[in-house]
């Protein structure tokens, strides 16, 4: 496993972080608690010490579990959680209403200081290495934002401050009042439009990028056949790319065109798509979804794989060949 800075906090992370918003089971057809936290120590063990979750994944059912699955070894893993999507209050901008739920995007201070309380309760720890704002809120000041982070920092309850979901001029307002050291976006083959603004802002100026959905929550594994079936709370029955003809069109990217270099290296689809996003110029970490043993062994060893650049040019020469370039972009 190779391991990389977050910016400029001092902290070095797991090129291949697990991604924890399955494991809340909410949108993901449910969850199983045991299953999870194996996945989690099987993660630890092969050599992944980044964990990135959220209290809206599962309505804090995330990151409980992972809070059972790290007691013991706190000290060896680097938590990753988020503050801005709340259903405590009925302030900022409603964002979804779900299972009962109103969910508000907010971040004022006020309930940043609640839910870094609730995030640490839950998580059995006084400490979360990374804090971001899950999403931004245009109700509240960043000024005010930023100050309650840089806040919780001096107090220790936080070590470094990231944003998720931002533009670059959200960047700009939250670098003039603090330090920032990540950006965490969605990026993978399918979805690249960052590359755009985010990206080159982050190389500019030394933030770390964690790419979400590196494998296009399964698109990009050679699992999701045409005919899957998904149950009907699971988030990908009307998402982008998942009806039946794109499903088609991109197994056979990936058998024609991703497979010979798959094998090539002795990888599955899953590690070489992981393999080519954490070879991207600025993108740093890989954030990739586990559920199981078998899913985070298998995750972890994509973390040693280093692609030629010519391997990396011939797979995003695929995706804009066969029409599929930002696919899964409403």
């Amino acid at each position: 496993m190779r391991y990389r800075p977050l910016g400029q906090s001092g902290i070095e992370a797991s090129v291949v972080a697990l991604g924890a918003w399955a494991i809340g089971g909410w949108y993901w057809g449910g969850t199983d608690e045991t299953q999870s936290i194996d996945a989690i120590h099987a993660a630890l063990d092969a050599g992944i010490n980044f964990i990135d979750t959220a209290p809206v994944y599962g309505l804090g059912r995330s990151e409980t579990i992972v809070g059972k699955a790290i007691a013991d070894r706190r000290d060896q893993v680097v938590i990753a959680t988020k503050c801005g999507i709340v259903w405590h209050t009925q302030k900022g901008k409603l964002r979804l209403e779900e299972y009962g739920k109103q969910l508000y995007g907010y971040l004022g201070a006020e309930a940043i200081r609640y839910e870094i309380e609730e995030s640490l309760r839950r998580l059995q720890t006084d400490y979360i290495d990374l804090y971001q704002t899950h999403a931004q809120d245009p109700t509240t000041p960043i000024e005010e934002t930023m100050a309650t982070l840089l806040e919780l920092k001096e107090q220790g309850k936080i070590r470094a401050i990231g944003v998720s979901n931002a533009t670059a001029a959200e960047m700009e307002q939250y670098r003039e009042l603090g330090p920032l050291d990540s950006d965490q976006e969605r990026y993978s083959l399918l979805d690249q439009h960052i590359a755009e603004e985010q990206l080159p802002y982050c190389q500019d100026h030394g933030i770390a990028v964690l790419a979400y959905s590196p494998l296009e929550q399964g698109l990009l594994t050679g699992k999701v056949t045409a005919e899957r079936q998904f149950a009907k709370d699971d988030l990908r029955t009307e998402k982008p790319g998942f009806d039946m003809d794109s499903r088609a069109r991109i197994n056979t990217m990936l058998k024609e065109d991703f497979q010979p270099i798959a094998d090539r290296h002795g990888l599955t689809l899953a590690q070489l798509a992981i393999a080519w996003t954490i070879a991207q110029p600025g993108v740093t970490h890989a954030l990739v979804g586990t559920r199981n043993v078998q899913q985070a062994i298998e995750n972890a060893a994509a973390g040693d794989v280093i692609l030629n650049a010519q391997e990396s040019a011939t797979m995003s020469e695929a995706v804009q060949k066969r029409g599929l370039f930002n696919l899964t972009i409403r």
